[in-house]
């Protein structure tokens, strides 16, 4: 048993391998920047000879180190701008009315907010913003799901193989036919120095665009949604305030963060984290949502305040070089999503006790299953 919050403890997982988890806001933020813990799996000592088996949609910015990762970044920070997303806001709020109007247009005055709002409309605008045509998002959002839940092997195998497939092929659909979305900007970006985008690197940062654009907000926006109306009170702040939504969505980005940890690290050499040392060669997993937790950090760590005299910190976008590129357009949906329901829905109310509530069954991400709401 654990005496410290922070540093780090080894973990057996259940196919009887083992990793360190690091916790805590000082160790989590160390940890993001140490350049001796690397992404690229590659390099691990023993493991150099998988590299040409990597599937297409392992070659993203996500798993790899500098100078690779910069170069990647470079490349797509040239069409993932902070521009391109402002450019989303009035697109977000009409997408968010016509997922509003079939929620309410029947005569219940019931839903689960969780298919009615906080999956659709960030899948939605994700696709929208890649070019994935309508029909061929519900496969898609199937198999992220199988992805990033605790699904066996098998079944992950497969719908990765599918993924990689299906990217692979849309891939060159735009190559043909071109666009103005941001596949086939990235496509057609280059450098200065005339680099540019491989095949296999365009596959790999279409699934993690897709995956990570609304698997984040997905949760975001219900986590958020639960934490307000199973604290009465908050909400009731809220509506007194409606400037506050902000301010909901950072204490549940600390609170409830809508990914859990990071994907995985492995020590270079032994790395210490306050009293304990990981040697040299281990898995490691980053908790970015123990850092909001975190009482050294966070008065009262588990109650959830918009009105808290100060913002508590928290690492839920990452840190340093690997901090989430969507992140503002993750904000963006949520406070767009949360202030239209709350405005359409007065009397918003849950529809089921907490107690009822399941949460997602994943080692990577965070939120209910359904919640379902009446108004």
């Amino acid at each position: 048993m654990r005496e410290r919050f922070g540093d780090a403890c080894r973990v057996r997982l259940g196919d009887g391998g083992t990793v360190w988890f690091v916790l805590g806001h000082d160790p989590v933020r160390s940890a993001l920047t140490d350049p001796r813990l690397i992404k690229d799996w590659t390099r691990v000592p023993g493991m150099e000879g998988l590299r040409d088996g990597r599937r297409a949609i392992d070659h993203h910015m996500l798993d790899l180190d500098p100078p690779h990762h910069t170069r990647l970044r470079r490349l797509v920070s040239r069409e993932f701008t902070p521009r391109r997303i402002a450019t989303l806001e009035s697109r977000l709020e009409e997408i968010t009315r016509e997922l509003l109007d079939t929620m309410t247009a029947g005569p219940e005055r019931r839903a689960d907010l969780v298919a009615s709002l906080a999956v659709p409309l960030p899948m939605t605008v994700i696709c929208e913003l890649l070019g994935v045509p309508f029909l061929e998002r519900d496969d898609f959002r199937a198999w992220s799901a199988v992805l990033l839940g605790a699904a066996g092997p098998e079944e992950e195998r497969e719908a990765a193989v599918a993924m990689n497939a299906y990217l692979a092929d849309l891939v060159e659909r735009k190559r043909e036919v071109g666009g103005d979305d941001l596949l086939a900007a990235l496509i057609r970006t280059r450098d200065e120095e005339g680099d540019r985008l491989s095949g296999s690197e365009l596959i790999g940062m279409a699934f993690l665009l897709l995956v990570a654009g609304h698997e984040t907000t997905v949760n975001l926006i219900a986590n958020a949604a639960l934490a307000l109306l199973t604290h009465p009170d908050q909400l009731a702040a809220l509506r007194r305030d409606p400037d506050l939504i902000d301010e909901v969505i950072e204490e549940t980005l600390r609170r409830d963060p809508p990914v859990e940890r990071a994907t995985f690290r492995f020590t270079t050499e032994p790395v210490r984290f306050g009293e304990v040392t990981v040697p040299a060669g281990e898995g490691l997993l980053v908790i970015l949502a123990s850092v909001g937790r975190d009482p050294a950090h966070a008065p009262d760590a588990d109650r959830f305040d918009i009105l808290r005299d100060s913002r508590p910190p928290h690492l839920s976008f990452g840190h340093g070089i690997h901090f989430c590129l969507g992140a503002p357009l993750a904000r963006l949906e949520a406070r767009i999503a949360l202030r239209a329901l709350l405005e359409r829905c007065p009397e918003l109310a849950p529809d089921t006790g907490p107690r009822e509530i399941r949460h997602r069954v994943s080692l990577i991400v965070r939120g209910p299953e359904r919640l379902p709401v009446r108004w």
